[in-house]
């Protein structure tokens, strides 16, 4: 709590310096203000950056089921999963190969990154789609932004801002395996003396494709806003609650030719042999955001934003073990009755509670041919990770809740940039962006294991970007270069750690190349991109998921993705509007030492040094060669929409070894949206829409993770795996009333 008052005595203070001026266009102006923090973040129309766009309206027609890497699927480049095999709990997105991870995601200016996993957990957010005005999708390393350094990605979202008049909005949806979403919403416009109000709720439920599934989610945005004048004052706050079944397992491919819907997670047997499953293996989390942002505009070319930020986060994973060694948790063996055990079945919980503080502050530049913009960003996390035992079979002195691990960890995030966009002609436009990013990360405590991860470590980290665009006529062809630079998660300097590695776990850099030709008329658009993505060190997955689901990661000294984006989009007629995209690529290591877990038999399980094995050249785990979608639009009137379109993943392998029995078969889904509007009277609408996804019933997984032992006596290996099957057809209805 210092650091947030030292914060707001920073910050704050320069609130007073607002005047309250009249202005006869306040209305017309809340939206140019409101948006200054987000357009600071955003590529431009003449960026030389490969980036995809979606507005408010796009957004409402997706399906309310879907989270936002769902609404994002058939951008080119991105392959999307969800772990209960539909649109509610879990979802990831990869963007040209590389995971969430490596994806900078900031909300009006701020980083939604976990400053810990680097990761956005968009199940904490849910019905995010709901309140948001607009979203950019940036594909490489894109433009500097806060949090984390983008590696394969960028996503800039900007939330809802003033309306001029009074609204409101209603929403309800139901769709297969017992899905139901709600929303409500309403807002006052700008009122006279320049106040504004809007607040969303909504709630996700649904029991999932696979077993134990099952979505709790709400959410709840709030917003006030003052605007007079120069100047604009809003604070938001956003409420996420999530319970989720756990869903992170997988199944064998044994099992999902039994039984595709199968989930293991919470499986015990009872005193008698019976399988029975714990009907509280959760993942529960809770985040509380808080932003104030103000913008103040200097006459017509020139404004200041600042933004401070506070995330409250709390949350835990419920889990029974079954016959679990009482040592493996600290405690001595159990007396009971005159019988000692040593082992017992436990039930868990492992939790996270943590805080994040940020602030921002950036001047905005715009006049004729030049953009510029500039500023500073700081941001502290502390968080603290433990485990207790609420529960064991055979407890003769185990306290109540008792923890068997406490660590903590802190990470401080300094960054300053500045970015000028300037015309050198008529036609050229060059593009500059530099970037400097201060990190400092200490942990503290035992992990799990009883393993210490007492760990310091300090990066400094220079991000320069440049590029030019040349603009003739409907055509624009835009040359670039990007150094981006980041630094290992959390899991990936414990894995290190446990393996006595913690001093060689490097910082990753990229070097992207790209270029790109837009062509752009009235009923025709088409893009072309190259990109050529070198890596140096790059953190690579290993295959192996650690307890609690994180994707292991080692690094890796040459790596590369190369690769062609191709879109467009045509409307021959007005009833009629053609689009597609294909993505073809190869991404690979150089010279990878891949290292297996070697035993002296499968009886024992006696461990020996790891085999080694090397590749001269391997393919990158999670990237396939071909991504792309097509989809059919009938507009047949102003307010029917009918969209029938297909997503096509081309095949995928899970570790670093190019094996095919590692490996995700490329698979092709279709699915269908329908939105029809009818107008009531004046301002009012009323919106059906039918939304039915994989149309064809294909039986396919989309995600994947293996485990491989050896033994020395000649045994065959040991394989443990898990898949995660997606669901066959579904459809989900929603009625949405706007007034």
């Amino acid at each position: 709590m210092k650091r947030l008052a030292l914060l707001c005595g920073v910050f704050l203070p320069l609130l007073t310096l607002a005047q309250n001026r009249e202005g006869q266009n306040e209305k017309n102006e809340s939206t140019k203000l409101d948006s200054i923090v987000v357009e600071a973040w955003k590529a431009g129309r003449n960026t030389p950056v490969s980036h995809s766009e979606m507005k408010q309206a796009e957004i409402r027609q997706i399906s309310p089921v879907q989270s936002i890497p769902m609404a994002l699927s058939l951008m080119p480049s991105v392959v999307t999963s969800t772990e209960g095999g539909n649109g509610l709990g879990y979802s990831t997105m990869r963007v040209r190969g590389s995971d969430g991870s490596r994806t900078n995601v900031t909300m009006n200016g701020i980083a939604l990154n976990d400053a810990e996993s680097q990761e956005v957990f968009w199940v904490n957010i849910p019905s995010f789609s709901s309140f948001v005005q607009e979203l950019q999708l940036q594909r490489g390393v894109g433009t500097s932004s806060n949090g984390p350094g983008a590696f394969g990605a960028s996503l800039n979202i900007r939330t809802l801002f003033t309306r001029p008049e009074a609204y409101g909005v209603a929403e309800i949806g139901a769709g297969s395996f017992n899905s139901f979403t709600t929303v409500a919403g309403a807002g006052t416009g700008l009122t006279n003396s320049g106040l504004s109000f809007d607040v969303r709720y909504s709630r996700s439920t649904g029991e999932g494709y696979i077993r134990n599934g099952g979505s709790d989610l709400t959410s709840l945005f709030a917003t006030a806003g003052w605007l007079k004048g120069d100047n604009s004052i809003r604070i938001n706050y956003i409420y996420g609650n999530q319970k989720t079944g756990i869903t992170w397992e997988g199944i064998s491919r044994e099992q999902m030719e039994l039984d595709r819907r199968f989930n293991p997670a919470g499986m015990y047997f009872d005193e008698a042999g019976n399988m029975r499953f714990y009907d509280n293996e959760t993942d529960n989390y809770r985040q509380h955001h808080i932003q104030l942002m103000y913008t103040r505009a200097f006459g017509a070319h020139l404004t200041w934003n600042s933004v401070l930020h506070y995330t409250d986060g709390y949350g835990y994973y419920e889990n029974y073990k079954a016959s679990r060694k009482f040592s493996s948790y600290g405690l001595p063996p159990q007396k009971i009755d005159g019988v000692t055990y040593t082992k017992s079945d436990l039930i868990l919980r492992q939790a996270l509670d943590n805080g994040y503080y940020a602030a921002s502050s950036g001047l905005n530049y715009s006049k004729g041919s030049v953009r510029a913009t500039g500023g500073v960003s700081y941001s502290y996390y502390d968080g603290d990770h433990f485990g207790d035992i609420i529960w064991s079979m055979r407890n003769e002195s185990i306290p109540a809740d008792y923890r068997w691990y406490f660590n903590k960890g802190y990470k401080g995030d300094f960054s300053v940039y500045a970015r000028t966009e300037a015309e050198l002609s008529k036609n050229l436009i060059a593009f500059a962006d530099l970037q400097y990013r201060h990190v400092s990360y200490t942990l503290r405590g035992e992990d799990k294991d009883f393993v210490s991860l007492d760990y310091d470590m300090k990066y400094n980290f220079f991000n320069p970007k440049a590029g030019l665009t040349y603009k003739s006529g409907a055509g624009k062809l835009f040359v670039s270069v990007a150094v981006g630079r980041r630094e290992p998660g959390r899991a990936d300097i414990k894995e290190s750690i446990k393996a006595g590695k913690g001093d060689e776990i490097r910082p990753e850099r990229i070097v992207d190349w790209e270029a790109g030709y837009s062509y752009s008329v009235a009923n025709f658009t088409a893009q072309a991109n190259l990109y050529f993505m070198e890596y140096k060190d790059q953190l690579v997955p290993t295959g192996r998921l650690s307890e609690t689901g994180y994707v292991i990661k080692e690094n890796v000294p040459v790596s590369y993705r190369r690769g062609i984006e191709l879109a467009a989009s045509w409307l021959p007629v007005r009833f009629l509007k053609l689009e597609g995209n294909i993505a073809l690529s190869t991404n690979k290591i150089r010279n990878y030492t891949n290292w297996t877990d070697l035993y002296d038999n499968d009886s024992d399980w006696n461990p020996l040094p790891q085999k080694s094995t090397l590749y001269e050249s391997t393919n990158l785990s999670f990237s396939p060669q071909s991504v792309g979608m097509v989809m059919l639009t009938l507009l047949p009137g102003r307010s029917t929409s009918l969209s029938l379109y297909g997503k096509h993943v081309g095949k995928q392998y899970y570790d670093n070894t190019s094996a095919d029995s590692r490996s995700i078969p490329s698979y092709f889904v279709t699915g269908f949206r329908g939105v029809q509007s009818f107008q009531i009277r004046g301002a009012s609408s009323l919106d059906l829409g039918l939304y039915i996804e994989n149309l064809l019933d294909r039986k396919y997984f989309s995600n994947a993770w293996v485990y491989m032992a050896e033994f020395a006596n000649g045994a065959p290996a040991y394989i443990e795996e898990g898949l995660y099957p997606q669901a066959g057809i579904n459809f989900m209805v929603k009625i949405s009333y706007k007034f």
